[in-house]
């Protein structure tokens, strides 16, 4: 929990795993966007293989 809100946990391929150690600016990248896309109003808030936790930014206003 961040914030006293519950992280929603997803996991994702390994093409993107692989990335960790050998290009981690890519990694981010591609996490982020991976998740952009199937979760649009989601951020990645952490990583720890196999399991991405991602907290839900819709509806919040800056």
């Amino acid at each position: 929990m961040i914030d006293g809100k519950p992280l929603m946990r997803s996991m994702m391929g390994e093409r993107i795993w692989s990335l960790m150690q050998s290009d981690p600016e890519e990694f981010k990248r591609e996490t982020r966007a991976y998740f952009a896309r199937g979760y649009p109003g989601w951020t990645v808030v952490k990583v720890k293989y196999p399991i991405v936790y991602l907290r839900d930014e819709r509806g919040r206003q800056g």
